[in-house]
């Protein structure tokens, strides 16, 4: 799995848990992932549920297996400031 970072855009589905399953998957703009340890495979994620059109419908913090979560679009690299 590869590391998730603030601003990607994730679809979360039933591979990540049975509540996100069917019509109930969400894709989610990353704002944050839990530092703490929790159950091995498993993480907290902060972030804004998009709509169809990509505008954020609300805040959302789920508890999910990371080996499920799906990359939909990578947050654009930082370029150092000069």
């Amino acid at each position: 799995m590869t590391d998730l970072k603030p601003g990607d855009l994730l679809l979360i589905g039933a591979a990540c848990s049975v509540q996100f399953a069917g019509n109930r998957a969400l894709r989610l703009r990353l704002v944050s992932v839990d530092p703490r340890p929790t159950y091995h495979g498993w993480v907290w994620l902060t972030g804004y549920v998009l709509n169809e059109k990509g505008a954020a419908v609300d805040k959302r913090e789920v508890f999910v297996q990371q080996a499920g979560v799906r990359v939909l679009r990578a947050a654009p690299a930082r370029r150092p400031v000069a």
